[in-house]
Protein backbone atom coordinates (compact mmCIF):
# COMPACT_ATOMS: atom_id res chain seq x y z
CA UNK A 1 0.00 0.00 0.00
CA UNK A 2 1.50 3.68 -1.30
CA UNK A 3 2.21 6.18 1.55
CA UNK A 4 2.03 8.94 -0.59
CA UNK A 5 -1.36 10.90 -0.22
CA UNK A 6 -3.70 10.66 -3.15
CA UNK A 7 -4.34 13.68 -4.88
CA UNK A 8 -7.71 14.90 -4.50
CA UNK A 9 -10.49 14.67 -7.09
CA UNK A 10 -10.44 17.62 -9.63
CA UNK A 11 -6.98 18.87 -7.90
CA UNK A 12 -3.88 19.31 -10.59
CA UNK A 13 -0.40 19.55 -9.43
CA UNK A 14 1.41 21.70 -10.60
CA UNK A 15 3.95 21.00 -13.93
CA UNK A 16 7.86 21.91 -13.96
CA UNK A 17 6.87 24.89 -15.99
CA UNK A 18 4.01 26.26 -14.07
CA UNK A 19 6.85 25.62 -10.65
CA UNK A 20 9.45 27.96 -12.59
CA UNK A 21 7.58 30.79 -13.28
CA UNK A 22 6.04 30.91 -10.07
CA UNK A 23 9.71 30.65 -8.87
CA UNK A 24 11.01 33.21 -10.76
CA UNK A 25 7.76 35.89 -10.30
CA UNK A 26 9.04 35.56 -6.43
CA UNK A 27 12.61 35.96 -7.03
CA UNK A 28 11.10 39.08 -9.27
CA UNK A 29 8.77 40.11 -5.96
CA UNK A 30 12.17 39.53 -3.97
CA UNK A 31 15.07 41.26 -5.85
CA UNK A 32 12.26 43.90 -6.88
CA UNK A 33 11.47 45.00 -3.29
CA UNK A 34 14.97 44.78 -2.27
CA UNK A 35 16.22 47.67 -5.25
CA UNK A 36 13.54 49.66 -4.59
CA UNK A 37 14.19 50.05 -0.98
CA UNK A 38 17.74 50.35 -1.95
CA UNK A 39 17.19 53.27 -4.62
CA UNK A 40 14.25 55.10 -2.84
CA UNK A 41 16.84 55.73 0.24
CA UNK A 42 19.96 56.50 -2.12
CA UNK A 43 17.62 58.71 -4.25
CA UNK A 44 16.03 60.81 -1.98
CA UNK A 45 18.90 62.79 -0.78
CA UNK A 46 19.18 63.87 -4.78
CA UNK A 47 15.87 64.75 -4.80
CA UNK A 48 15.86 66.85 -1.63
CA UNK A 49 19.08 68.41 -2.61
CA UNK A 50 17.85 72.11 -2.29
CA UNK A 51 16.56 71.68 1.15
CA UNK A 52 19.53 69.50 2.06
CA UNK A 53 21.89 72.42 1.08
CA UNK A 54 19.91 74.85 3.29
CA UNK A 55 20.06 72.81 6.16
CA UNK A 56 24.00 71.57 6.62
CA UNK A 57 25.69 74.06 4.22
CA UNK A 58 24.08 77.22 4.56
CA UNK A 59 25.05 80.35 2.72
CA UNK A 60 24.27 83.62 1.36
CA UNK A 61 24.46 82.43 -2.13
CA UNK A 62 21.84 79.38 -2.63
CA UNK A 63 24.18 78.41 -5.57
CA UNK A 64 27.00 77.68 -3.01
CA UNK A 65 24.72 75.51 -0.63
CA UNK A 66 23.24 73.68 -3.86
CA UNK A 67 26.85 72.89 -5.08
CA UNK A 68 28.15 72.08 -1.74
CA UNK A 69 25.19 69.64 -1.20
CA UNK A 70 25.97 68.27 -4.53
CA UNK A 71 29.95 67.85 -3.83
CA UNK A 72 28.40 65.27 -0.86
CA UNK A 73 26.09 63.51 -3.15
CA UNK A 74 29.03 62.73 -5.30
CA UNK A 75 31.14 61.92 -2.24
CA UNK A 76 29.13 58.89 -1.55
CA UNK A 77 30.09 57.54 -5.29
CA UNK A 78 33.55 57.93 -4.03
CA UNK A 79 33.57 55.05 -2.32
CA UNK A 80 31.08 53.02 -4.62
CA UNK A 81 33.96 51.32 -5.76
CA UNK A 82 35.40 50.09 -2.60
CA UNK A 83 31.52 48.81 -1.90
CA UNK A 84 31.87 46.88 -5.39
CA UNK A 85 35.46 45.52 -4.96
CA UNK A 86 33.69 43.87 -1.05
CA UNK A 87 30.36 42.94 -2.11
CA UNK A 88 31.10 41.54 -5.39
CA UNK A 89 33.78 38.66 -4.92
CA UNK A 90 31.83 38.10 -2.14
CA UNK A 91 28.79 37.14 -3.76
CA UNK A 92 30.46 35.21 -5.89
CA UNK A 93 32.03 33.64 -3.10
CA UNK A 94 29.16 33.37 -0.68
CA UNK A 95 26.44 33.47 -3.14
CA UNK A 96 23.85 36.44 -4.94
CA UNK A 97 20.99 36.15 -1.62
CA UNK A 98 23.00 36.70 1.33
CA UNK A 99 25.42 39.78 -0.31
CA UNK A 100 22.17 41.45 -1.30
CA UNK A 101 20.51 41.19 1.95
CA UNK A 102 23.49 42.55 3.40
CA UNK A 103 23.19 45.63 1.41
CA UNK A 104 19.71 46.43 1.82
CA UNK A 105 20.07 46.38 5.70
CA UNK A 106 23.11 48.37 5.29
CA UNK A 107 21.25 51.36 2.98
CA UNK A 108 18.00 51.33 4.51
CA UNK A 109 19.96 51.50 8.62
CA UNK A 110 22.39 54.61 7.10
CA UNK A 111 19.05 56.29 5.15
CA UNK A 112 17.50 56.29 8.43
CA UNK A 113 20.17 57.88 10.50
CA UNK A 114 20.17 60.77 8.00
CA UNK A 115 16.36 61.42 9.17
CA UNK A 116 17.89 62.55 12.57
CA UNK A 117 20.65 63.96 11.88
CA UNK A 118 20.72 67.62 13.75
CA UNK A 119 21.47 70.38 11.33
CA UNK A 120 24.37 73.34 11.08
CA UNK A 121 21.77 75.43 12.98
CA UNK A 122 22.06 72.79 15.94
CA UNK A 123 25.61 71.83 16.25
CA UNK A 124 27.71 73.37 13.51
CA UNK A 125 30.10 71.87 11.62
CA UNK A 126 29.56 68.74 13.44
CA UNK A 127 26.48 68.89 11.22
CA UNK A 128 27.93 68.71 7.61
CA UNK A 129 30.71 65.83 8.84
CA UNK A 130 27.96 64.00 9.98
CA UNK A 131 26.27 63.95 6.91
CA UNK A 132 29.31 62.87 4.62
CA UNK A 133 29.55 60.16 7.30
CA UNK A 134 26.58 58.56 6.52
CA UNK A 135 26.18 59.42 2.90
CA UNK A 136 29.73 57.08 2.56
CA UNK A 137 27.99 54.18 4.63
CA UNK A 138 25.14 54.71 1.84
CA UNK A 139 27.50 54.54 -1.01
CA UNK A 140 29.82 51.64 0.70
CA UNK A 141 26.62 49.20 0.36
CA UNK A 142 25.09 50.32 -2.77
CA UNK A 143 28.12 49.55 -4.35
CA UNK A 144 26.92 45.63 -4.19
CA UNK A 145 23.38 46.47 -4.87
CA UNK A 146 22.67 46.92 -8.97
CA UNK A 147 25.51 44.34 -9.87
CA UNK A 148 24.00 41.69 -7.72
CA UNK A 149 20.47 42.43 -8.53
CA UNK A 150 21.33 41.94 -12.12
CA UNK A 151 23.06 38.75 -11.69
CA UNK A 152 19.98 37.71 -9.76
CA UNK A 153 17.37 38.13 -12.49
CA UNK A 154 19.86 37.18 -15.08
CA UNK A 155 20.71 33.97 -13.57
CA UNK A 156 17.12 33.18 -13.34
CA UNK A 157 15.80 34.22 -16.55
CA UNK A 158 15.48 32.15 -19.79
CA UNK A 159 17.36 32.76 -22.51
CA UNK A 160 14.86 34.21 -24.50
CA UNK A 161 13.11 36.46 -21.91
CA UNK A 162 16.55 37.61 -20.40
CA UNK A 163 16.25 41.03 -21.61
CA UNK A 164 12.57 41.56 -20.44
CA UNK A 165 13.28 39.93 -17.40
CA UNK A 166 16.88 41.81 -16.78
CA UNK A 167 15.46 45.35 -17.16
CA UNK A 168 12.87 44.90 -14.10
CA UNK A 169 15.92 46.18 -12.26
CA UNK A 170 16.06 49.16 -13.71
CA UNK A 171 11.93 49.35 -13.95
CA UNK A 172 12.35 48.95 -9.18
CA UNK A 173 14.71 51.47 -9.72
CA UNK A 174 12.91 54.05 -11.58
CA UNK A 175 9.75 53.41 -9.14
CA UNK A 176 11.52 53.73 -6.59
CA UNK A 177 12.93 57.06 -7.89
CA UNK A 178 9.08 58.05 -8.32
CA UNK A 179 8.21 57.29 -5.05
CA UNK A 180 10.71 59.18 -3.48
CA UNK A 181 10.04 62.11 -5.74
CA UNK A 182 5.85 61.67 -5.53
CA UNK A 183 6.16 61.60 -2.03
CA UNK A 184 8.64 64.89 -1.60
CA UNK A 185 5.66 66.14 -4.21
CA UNK A 186 3.36 64.98 -1.66
CA UNK A 187 5.00 66.28 1.25
CA UNK A 188 5.22 69.93 -0.32
CA UNK A 189 1.71 70.42 -1.38
CA UNK A 190 0.73 69.40 1.95
CA UNK A 191 2.45 70.62 4.43
CA UNK A 192 1.51 74.40 5.36
CA UNK A 193 4.00 77.15 5.45
CA UNK A 194 7.35 76.49 5.62
CA UNK A 195 6.86 73.32 7.18
CA UNK A 196 8.76 71.00 4.68
CA UNK A 197 12.12 73.04 4.91
CA UNK A 198 11.56 72.70 9.23
CA UNK A 199 11.27 69.00 9.15
CA UNK A 200 9.14 67.53 6.77
CA UNK A 201 12.01 66.60 4.79
CA UNK A 202 12.96 63.91 7.50
CA UNK A 203 9.84 62.01 6.85
CA UNK A 204 11.03 60.37 3.40
CA UNK A 205 14.03 59.50 5.35
CA UNK A 206 12.74 57.98 8.10
CA UNK A 207 10.63 55.88 5.89
CA UNK A 208 13.73 53.91 5.17
CA UNK A 209 13.34 51.85 8.62
CA UNK A 210 9.95 49.90 7.80
CA UNK A 211 11.30 49.80 4.23
CA UNK A 212 14.56 48.27 4.82
CA UNK A 213 13.48 45.44 6.96
CA UNK A 214 10.38 44.40 4.15
CA UNK A 215 13.24 43.91 2.04
CA UNK A 216 15.40 42.36 4.20
CA UNK A 217 12.38 39.46 4.98
CA UNK A 218 11.93 39.31 1.01
CA UNK A 219 15.30 38.65 0.26
CA UNK A 220 16.32 36.05 3.37
CA UNK A 221 13.14 34.33 1.81
CA UNK A 222 15.34 33.96 -1.45
CA UNK A 223 16.56 30.89 -3.01
CA UNK A 224 20.23 31.77 -4.32
CA UNK A 225 20.56 31.70 -8.12
CA UNK A 226 20.11 28.04 -10.10
CA UNK A 227 23.33 29.04 -11.99
CA UNK A 228 25.14 29.56 -8.87
CA UNK A 229 24.03 26.45 -7.30
CA UNK A 230 25.24 24.70 -9.79
CA UNK A 231 28.99 26.06 -9.09
CA UNK A 232 28.28 25.22 -5.49
CA UNK A 233 27.19 21.37 -6.13
CA UNK A 234 30.38 21.20 -9.20
CA UNK A 235 32.51 22.65 -6.71
CA UNK A 236 33.14 25.61 -9.10
CA UNK A 237 33.16 28.58 -6.73
CA UNK A 238 35.98 30.40 -7.29
CA UNK A 239 38.14 30.70 -4.45
CA UNK A 240 39.74 34.24 -5.54
CA UNK A 241 36.95 35.65 -8.12
CA UNK A 242 38.86 39.12 -7.57
CA UNK A 243 41.79 37.91 -9.57
CA UNK A 244 40.27 35.66 -11.67
CA UNK A 245 38.14 38.39 -13.20
CA UNK A 246 41.27 41.01 -13.28
CA UNK A 247 42.82 38.17 -14.98
CA UNK A 248 40.51 36.93 -17.31
CA UNK A 249 37.87 39.58 -17.83
CA UNK A 250 39.56 42.84 -18.29
CA UNK A 251 38.09 43.46 -21.67
CA UNK A 252 34.84 42.55 -20.54
CA UNK A 253 35.14 45.04 -17.19
CA UNK A 254 35.87 48.00 -20.09
CA UNK A 255 33.10 47.24 -22.14
CA UNK A 256 31.04 46.92 -18.97
CA UNK A 257 32.46 50.15 -17.76
CA UNK A 258 31.77 51.70 -21.64
CA UNK A 259 27.83 50.81 -21.06
CA UNK A 260 27.58 52.37 -17.69
CA UNK A 261 29.05 56.17 -18.50
CA UNK A 262 25.45 56.91 -20.49
CA UNK A 263 23.46 54.78 -18.28
CA UNK A 264 25.18 56.74 -14.71
CA UNK A 265 24.66 59.93 -16.28
CA UNK A 266 21.19 59.79 -17.64
CA UNK A 267 20.02 58.84 -14.38
CA UNK A 268 21.74 61.08 -11.92
CA UNK A 269 20.79 64.11 -14.49
CA UNK A 270 16.93 63.57 -14.40
CA UNK A 271 16.52 62.16 -11.14
CA UNK A 272 18.85 63.95 -8.69
CA UNK A 273 20.05 67.45 -10.99
CA UNK A 274 17.07 68.09 -12.53
CA UNK A 275 14.86 68.71 -9.72
CA UNK A 276 17.01 71.58 -8.79
CA UNK A 277 17.81 72.81 -11.80
CA UNK A 278 13.96 73.21 -12.57
CA UNK A 279 13.66 75.05 -9.45
CA UNK A 280 17.10 77.32 -9.47
CA UNK A 281 18.24 77.77 -12.82
CA UNK A 282 14.74 77.97 -14.53
CA UNK A 283 12.64 79.27 -11.79
CA UNK A 284 10.30 76.63 -11.75
CA UNK A 285 8.14 76.35 -8.43
CA UNK A 286 9.10 73.63 -6.25
CA UNK A 287 5.58 72.13 -6.78
CA UNK A 288 6.19 72.24 -10.52
CA UNK A 289 9.60 70.99 -10.58
CA UNK A 290 8.88 67.35 -8.29
CA UNK A 291 5.99 66.99 -10.45
CA UNK A 292 7.97 67.11 -13.69
CA UNK A 293 10.19 64.93 -12.21
CA UNK A 294 8.06 62.40 -10.98
CA UNK A 295 5.81 62.07 -14.09
CA UNK A 296 9.13 61.62 -16.33
CA UNK A 297 10.22 58.95 -13.97
CA UNK A 298 7.46 57.47 -14.03
CA UNK A 299 7.44 56.89 -17.79
CA UNK A 300 10.86 55.63 -17.88
CA UNK A 301 9.91 52.85 -15.14
CA UNK A 302 6.91 52.06 -17.55
CA UNK A 303 8.92 52.33 -20.86
CA UNK A 304 11.53 49.75 -19.62
CA UNK A 305 10.68 46.41 -19.90
CA UNK A 306 8.65 46.83 -22.96
CA UNK A 307 12.09 47.85 -24.06
CA UNK A 308 13.86 44.90 -22.63
CA UNK A 309 11.43 42.57 -24.73
CA UNK A 310 12.32 44.52 -27.48
CA UNK A 311 16.10 43.86 -27.17
CA UNK A 312 14.81 39.71 -26.96
CA UNK A 313 13.50 40.19 -30.36
CA UNK A 314 16.20 42.23 -32.03
CA UNK A 315 19.43 42.07 -29.94
CA UNK A 316 20.90 44.50 -27.26
CA UNK A 317 22.87 46.15 -29.89
CA UNK A 318 19.66 47.84 -32.58
CA UNK A 319 18.47 49.06 -29.05
CA UNK A 320 21.61 50.33 -27.17
CA UNK A 321 22.55 52.07 -30.31
CA UNK A 322 19.84 53.83 -31.01
CA UNK A 323 18.88 55.17 -27.85
CA UNK A 324 22.51 56.53 -27.53
CA UNK A 325 22.82 58.32 -31.24
CA UNK A 326 19.09 59.96 -30.14
CA UNK A 327 20.59 61.38 -26.72
CA UNK A 328 23.64 62.65 -28.44
CA UNK A 329 21.23 64.00 -31.27
CA UNK A 330 18.47 65.16 -28.90
CA UNK A 331 19.70 66.83 -25.61
CA UNK A 332 20.89 70.17 -26.91
CA UNK A 333 17.05 70.61 -28.09
CA UNK A 334 15.62 68.83 -25.37
CA UNK A 335 17.08 71.22 -22.79
CA UNK A 336 16.46 74.22 -25.31
CA UNK A 337 12.50 73.22 -24.69
CA UNK A 338 12.79 72.79 -21.17
CA UNK A 339 14.19 76.04 -20.81
CA UNK A 340 12.11 77.62 -23.21
CA UNK A 341 8.42 75.99 -23.13
CA UNK A 342 7.12 76.58 -19.56
CA UNK A 343 6.39 73.54 -17.09
CA UNK A 344 4.49 71.34 -20.50
CA UNK A 345 7.77 72.17 -22.19
CA UNK A 346 9.84 71.07 -19.36
CA UNK A 347 7.48 67.71 -18.90
CA UNK A 348 7.51 67.25 -22.79
CA UNK A 349 11.48 67.59 -22.83
CA UNK A 350 11.65 65.06 -19.75
CA UNK A 351 9.63 62.54 -21.55
CA UNK A 352 12.09 62.16 -24.95
CA UNK A 353 15.38 61.99 -22.76
CA UNK A 354 13.12 59.56 -20.37
CA UNK A 355 12.06 57.30 -23.54
CA UNK A 356 15.77 57.11 -24.64
CA UNK A 357 17.30 56.24 -21.15
CA UNK A 358 14.29 53.66 -21.09
CA UNK A 359 15.73 52.30 -24.49
CA UNK A 360 18.78 51.85 -23.32
CA UNK A 361 18.22 50.45 -19.59
CA UNK A 362 15.93 48.17 -20.95
CA UNK A 363 19.03 46.08 -23.08
CA UNK A 364 21.79 47.00 -21.33
CA UNK A 365 21.03 44.97 -17.85
CA UNK A 366 21.34 42.20 -19.54
CA UNK A 367 24.03 43.01 -21.80
CA UNK A 368 26.43 43.34 -19.00
CA UNK A 369 25.24 40.71 -17.07
CA UNK A 370 26.01 38.39 -20.21
CA UNK A 371 29.65 39.75 -20.60
CA UNK A 372 30.82 37.59 -17.83
CA UNK A 373 30.86 34.19 -16.57
CA UNK A 374 28.80 32.92 -13.68
CA UNK A 375 32.05 32.34 -11.58
CA UNK A 376 33.00 36.22 -11.43
CA UNK A 377 29.61 37.84 -13.05
CA UNK A 378 29.07 39.17 -9.73
CA UNK A 379 32.00 40.50 -9.24
CA UNK A 380 32.88 41.46 -12.12
CA UNK A 381 30.08 43.64 -12.90
CA UNK A 382 30.33 45.17 -9.49
CA UNK A 383 33.77 47.20 -10.37
CA UNK A 384 33.14 47.89 -13.91
CA UNK A 385 29.72 49.44 -12.97
CA UNK A 386 30.97 51.31 -9.57
CA UNK A 387 34.04 52.60 -11.35
CA UNK A 388 32.20 54.38 -14.36
CA UNK A 389 29.15 55.42 -11.77
CA UNK A 390 31.50 57.03 -9.39
CA UNK A 391 33.39 58.98 -12.38
CA UNK A 392 30.56 60.02 -14.76
CA UNK A 393 27.38 59.25 -12.16
CA UNK A 394 28.36 60.51 -8.92
CA UNK A 395 29.83 64.03 -10.60
CA UNK A 396 26.69 64.41 -12.73
CA UNK A 397 24.81 67.04 -10.56
CA UNK A 398 27.98 68.96 -9.11
CA UNK A 399 29.51 68.81 -12.70
CA UNK A 400 26.68 70.14 -14.15
CA UNK A 401 25.61 72.95 -11.91
CA UNK A 402 28.88 73.86 -11.59
CA UNK A 403 29.10 74.51 -16.08
CA UNK A 404 26.22 76.65 -16.10
CA UNK A 405 27.96 78.66 -13.36
CA UNK A 406 31.11 78.90 -15.15
CA UNK A 407 29.67 79.00 -18.20
CA UNK A 408 26.60 81.22 -17.62
CA UNK A 409 24.61 79.06 -20.33
CA UNK A 410 21.98 77.55 -19.00
CA UNK A 411 22.06 74.67 -21.58
CA UNK A 412 25.84 73.65 -20.74
CA UNK A 413 24.30 69.96 -19.18
CA UNK A 414 23.07 69.20 -22.90
CA UNK A 415 26.52 68.74 -24.15
CA UNK A 416 27.57 67.14 -20.95
CA UNK A 417 24.97 64.23 -21.57
CA UNK A 418 25.88 64.15 -25.54
CA UNK A 419 29.95 63.64 -24.98
CA UNK A 420 28.84 60.68 -22.26
CA UNK A 421 26.30 59.45 -25.01
CA UNK A 422 28.77 59.22 -27.64
CA UNK A 423 31.42 57.47 -25.18
CA UNK A 424 28.96 54.45 -24.79
CA UNK A 425 27.61 54.55 -28.48
CA UNK A 426 31.43 53.96 -29.62
CA UNK A 427 31.69 51.17 -26.88
CA UNK A 428 28.16 49.64 -28.06
CA UNK A 429 29.52 49.82 -32.02
CA UNK A 430 32.62 47.12 -30.58
CA UNK A 431 30.67 45.05 -28.24
CA UNK A 432 29.49 41.92 -29.53
CA UNK A 433 25.86 40.76 -29.64
CA UNK A 434 24.94 38.80 -26.64
CA UNK A 435 21.31 37.96 -26.92
CA UNK A 436 19.96 34.22 -26.50
CA UNK A 437 22.94 33.30 -25.31
CA UNK A 438 23.16 30.71 -22.75
CA UNK A 439 25.01 32.38 -19.57
CA UNK A 440 27.22 28.78 -18.91
CA UNK A 441 28.75 29.49 -22.72
CA UNK A 442 30.00 32.71 -22.09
Amino acid sequence: MSDEAPVPTGAAQDSPGDQQRGARRRVLAAAGVGHFVEWFDFGLYGTLAVVIGKHFFPSDDPQTSLLASFAVFGASFVVRPLGGLFFGPLGDRIGRRAVLSMVVLLTSGSTFVMGLLPTYSAIGLMAPVLLVLVRLVQGFAAGGESSGATALLAEYATPKRRGYFSSFVDTFGFLAFVAGSGLVLLLTSVLSGNSMDTWGWRLPFLLAGPLGLVGLYMRRKLEDTPDFRKLEETGSVESSPLRTALRTGRAAMLFCCGFVVIKAVGHWSLQSFMPSYLQSTLGFSSTVSYAVTTVGLLAIAIAVPFMGMLSDRVGRKPVMLVACAGIVLLSYPAFLLMAQGGAWGALAAMLVLGCLIAAFDGASSAAMAELFPTSIRYGSMAIAYNLAVAVFGGATPYFSTWLIGSTGNNLAPAFYISVCALITLITVTRARETAGTSLRDV
